[in-house]
């Protein structure tokens, strides 16, 4: 009962605060970093934009306002103050125009801006992870010699056994089944338990459970439960969709495909289970505190985007460097992010070519014109970057991708810096509605390539990795001090790298 009492008046608490919050803070407004439609018209009698010879797109994350700063006080700067350049170049910081509303610490995953829905959960028991209705025709011995299903753990867990299906009736266990848990894009098996005649398990209700090893499974572990036969029959299983999930309270969510969708890549076999398995929650008394907690932890969030926001609503009048985007500024949106980005160009200014980079990257546009210049680098449908070629598909971590099925991504520049043409981005921009994003900017923008085949120039010098080299036209991850040690290399010897040899 105090289990309950404590749960239940955070979360009145918390439905309540949020519903303030929706009410009091409405998102910052996207800053006007351009003149307005009447403003351009009187710049502009005949109605044409300004043009540039290239824009500059920085991917930047609200909260980066130092690295940001070393921009303004770097390459930008140098930029602004060179004779020619500061008329040929627009730079643009481009940035969410809302921060995600939830705290970090109760989000499913620091990449996006999902709640990690836990609410009662189920302490100091075993729990069974799936209950399955009384008709017997939901059963089906099948021909399948493989089922498995996939899940997803939101907050820590150890699973205690596992189970397969087998109504024994009076003549005992008579199958022999094999019942293991694979890590996602992992080959070894976790555990193993063998159900045979001589050594079935315990059986409960309709299911035969064996004890496994017990490890605790982490927070965004994402794992595979496999069944499959050793003799020469199919497997007694259900279909997912008829079947309940026990979730404990919100710490396991079991991944499915979805009718008609094609399998995930780490699929074993078909989708459904041929049994089950059980579970128990671990570090209660931490979750229960971790949800008493989050009302406040919401007040002082939303305290923070408030600050937050007002402090880029300075920032964008002093310098007028910032695109606000129509998106939340996560991770998992930054391919929002740039498509947003891409239309606003179209829509808000003339120019011939587009560059794309990351506020943590050192740049040298003065080289990027120069080879430009060189390499007559210019024309439609064009593509200059360093190009990733048979990229594997990432199903775990940050870079996970789920919904792209092949192995391997198209070819795609690397995020650090690469430069399209106009027609480029009016396609991009005018099918911005339509082009399903992805996890990374840079997969995505590969992904959208394809369809239309641009002309690909391939150049080594758009550096993939945090290295310095002679000549480098990009270079990423680092930090601010980083970066302004390098550009002052730069301005002391014509060459961060080599002056960097030199001080050693």
């Amino acid at each position: 009962m105090r289990n309950w009492l404590v749960l239940l008046c955070p979360c009145v608490l918390g439905a309540a605060l949020h519903l303030w919050h929706l009410w009091l803070r409405s998102p910052p407004a996207p800053h006007n970093t351009e003149p307005s439609a009447a403003d351009q018209s009187a710049l502009f009698p005949q109605g044409k934009f300004r043009h540039y010879d290239v824009v500059v797109g920085v991917l930047s994350a609200r909260n980066n306002h130092e690295l940001r700063n070393v921009i303004r006080n770097t390459w930008l700067k140098d930029l602004l103050q060179h004779p020619t350049l500061s008329q040929r170049v627009l730079v643009k910081f481009i940035i969410g125009a809302r921060g995600c509303d939830v705290p970090v610490e109760d989000r499913e995953d620091p990449y996006s801006c999902r709640l990690l829905n836990i609410t009662s959960p189920v302490l100091n028991q075993e729990i069974e992870a799936f209950s399955f209705p009384e008709d017997a025709s939901s059963s089906r011995l099948s021909e399948d010699r493989v089922v498995s299903v996939s899940f997803r753990v939101l907050y820590p867990i150890v699973i205690t056994s596992v189970g397969v299906f087998y109504d024994a009736s009076d003549i005992g266990f008579q199958r022999n089944i094999t019942v293991k848990l694979y890590q996602t894009e992992q080959e070894e098996a976790l555990f193993v338990a063998r159900f045979s005649p001589p050594s079935c398990g315990t059986q409960v209700n309709k299911l035969w459970y064996k004890p496994v090893e017990q490890f605790i499974l982490p927070e965004s572990f994402e794992g595979t439960i496999v069944w499959e036969s050793q003799d020469l029959h199919g497997l007694v299983s259900r279909n997912l969709h008829r079947v309940t999930v026990n979730d404990g309270g919100g710490v396991l969510r079991v991944l499915t495909a979805g009718e008609g969708a094609l399998p995930h890549e780490f699929m074993e076999g078909v989708e459904g289970v041929a049994g089950g398995f059980i579970y128990t929650v671990q570090e209660g008394d931490a979750l229960l505190r971790s949800l008493y907690s989050r009302p406040q932890r919401l007040v002082d969030h939303i305290r923070d985007l408030q600050v937050e926001d007002a402090l880029l609503q300075k920032e964008s009048s002093i310098y007028d460097d910032i695109v606000f985007v129509d998106v939340v500024d996560t991770y998992r949106n930054v391919p929002a992010k740039l498509l947003n980005f891409y239309r606003w160009t179209v829509e808000s200014t003339s120019f011939s070519l587009l560059l794309k980079t990351d506020d943590d990257c050192y740049i040298d546009l003065e080289a990027v014109f120069n080879r430009i210049a060189q390499k007559n680098l210019d024309g439609p449908n064009f593509w200059w970057g360093n190009f990733r070629l048979n990229w594997a598909v990432d199903r775990t971590g940050k870079w996970q991708e789920l919904e792209y099925p092949s192995p391997a991504y198209p070819a795609f520049a690397c995020g650090s810096g690469y430069v399209i043409s106009k027609d480029i981005v009016d396609w991009l921009a005018g099918n911005s509605g339509r082009l399903k994003t992805y996890q990374g900017e840079d997969v995505s923008m590969g992904i959208w390539m394809a369809a239309i085949g641009p002309k690909r120039h391939q150049d080594s010098l758009w550096l993939c990795e945090k290295t310095c080299e002679t000549g480098m036209l990009s270079s990423p991850q680092y930090s601010p001090e980083e970066l302004s040690k390098l550009w002052g290399l730069k301005e002391l010897c014509g060459d961060p790298c080599q002056c960097e040899a030199k001080a050693r």
